[in-house]
C-alpha cells in the first residue's frame, strides 16, 4: 500500500494488493417497483424552467402510451405538484408509500404532498434533504413504470450527488437558457455528471426566443444564444429550443400542464423512446 493512500481506489491507478473494486452505492428500489428507465432533469442554476421541462416531458411520454412517474427531488422548492394540480397528501401501507396520480395517471411523489401546508418551508440541512430523496426511491410503491423522471434541484450539491450515486440513472437532460453566464454553469453540471459516469443525453434550451403572435418573427429576449458553442465544446447534442410561451406558463400555474395542446418536448420524448 502506498504511503499516501487515501483508501479511495476509484481515484487511484496503483495496482496494489489492497486495491478493491469501486463500491456500488445504489439503493434498492421498493420491492413492489419495476422502474425501467430513470431520467434526471438537471440544471446548473435555478430559474431556467427545469420543473416545467420535467412536467412537459412526463406528459409527452404519457401521450406516447408509456407508464410514467415523476420523483420531485427539489425538496426545498417543489413545483411538480402545482403543475399537475395535485393537492392531496400521500398515503402509505405495509408495502410502502403510494404516489399521487394525475388526471392522466402520471405518478408523482413530492415533499409538498407530505407537508401539512403547501407553503410550509423546508428548513433542513443538506444530508437530511438527500436522505429524503433516497427514501422517495426506496420506499415508494411505483409499480410498473416505463420512465421515471427526476426533477433535480439546481446546482451540484448534496441532492444531485445522492441521486447520481443512489439511483440507477440511465441518463440526464441538462436544461439551460440563453444567457451567456449559463454556459459556464452548464459546463459545471455536465462535468459533474461525467465525473460520476452518468450518461448525458443532451441539452434543452428554455426561453430561447419569443415569437410574435402577429407577424411570426422570433425575438431573442435574453440575447443571442451561445448554446451552439457550448454544445460543440462539450460534444453534446441540442435536443430542443423552447420559446417563451405564456400558454404553457399559465397551464403550469393552474395545474393544467397535461392539457397543453402543443408540447414542445414531443420530439425529445420520441428520441428517448427510441
Amino acid at each position: 500500500m502506498a504511503e499516501n493512500c487515501t483508501h479511495d481506489c476509484s481515484t487511484c491507478s496503483a495496482n496494489c494488493g489492497d486495491r478493491t473494486a469501486p463500491q456500488d452505492l445504489r439503493a434498492p428500489a421498493n420491492p413492489h417497483s419495476n422502474v425501467k428507465k430513470v431520467i434526471a432533469v438537471v440544471s446548473g442554476k435555478g430559474g431556467v424552467g427545469k420543473s416545467t421541462i420535467t412536467a412537459s416531458l412526463a406528459v409527452a411520454m404519457e401521450r406516447r402510451g408509456k407508464k410514467v412517474g415523476v420523483l420531485d427531488a427539489d425538496i426545498t422548492g417543489p413545483s411538480i405538484p402545482k403543475a399537475f394540480g395535485l393537492h392531496e397528501r400521500l398515503t402509505g401501507g405495509d408495502e410502502g408509500m403510494y404516489p399521487a396520480r394525475t388526471q392522466t395517471d402520471i405518478q408523482v411523489v413530492s415533499l409538498n404532498l407530505l407537508t401539512e401546508n403547501e407553503t410550509d418551508p423546508v428548513i433542513w440541512r443538506g444530508p437530511v434533504i438527500a436522505g429524503v430523496v433516497t427514501q422517495f426511491w426506496t420506499e415508494t410503491v411505483w409499480g410498473d413504470v416505463d420512465y421515471l423522471f427526476v426533477d433535480m434541484p439546481p446546482g451540484t450539491g448534496d441532492v444531485p450527488l445522492t441521486v447520481f450515486q443512489s439511483l440507477p440513472v440511465d441518463g440526464i437532460i441538462v436544461v439551460t437558457s440563453p444567457q451567456e453566464l449559463v454556459g459556464m454553469i452548464v459546463t459545471k453540471a455536465v462535468n459533474m455528471a461525467r465525473m460520476m459516469n452518468i450518461p448525458i443525453l443532451g441539452l434543452v434550451e428554455n426561453y430561447s426566443y419569443f415569437q410574435c403572435p402577429d407577424c411570426g418573427k422570433k425575438h431573442a429576449i435574453f440575447g443571442e444564444s451561445k448554446l451552439d458553442e457550448t454544445a460543440k465544446e462539450l460534444g453534446l447534442p441540442i435536443l430542443a429550443r423552447l420559446p417563451m410561451d405564456s400558454t404553457l406558463a399559465l397551464a403550469c400555474d393552474n395545474g393544467l400542464v397535461e392539457g397543453i395542446p402543443q408540447n414542445y418536448l414531443e420530439p425529445v420524448a420520441e428520441l428517448l423512446d427510441k
